[in-house]
């Protein structure tokens, strides 16, 4: 893996939380910092996945929504 440098500006008390976290879990901050960012890209293509999957589903206002959970007990 070929790794790239990047600056980037983090609040004192973030930074300060995470060189604790590095030196607990013996990993360097740069690591936690590429994890985070590698897990919250992996959560934006598995939300983007499931309405690409979803976006030939017919749109429902939200009133009908509201009225169809009533009339069926359900709020």
């Amino acid at each position: 893996m070929k790794i790239k440098r990047a600056t980037v500006y983090l609040e004192s008390d973030l930074h300060k939380a995470l060189k604790f976290k590095a030196a607990e879990t013996d990993q360097s901050v740069s690591e936690l910092v590429s994890e985070a960012v590698r897990r919250s890209l992996h959560e934006d293509a598995e939300d983007l996945a499931a309405f690409r999957k979803r976006a030939k589903e017919p749109n429902v206002a939200f009133e009908t929504v509201l009225k169809d959970l009533r009339r069926r007990g359900r709020l």
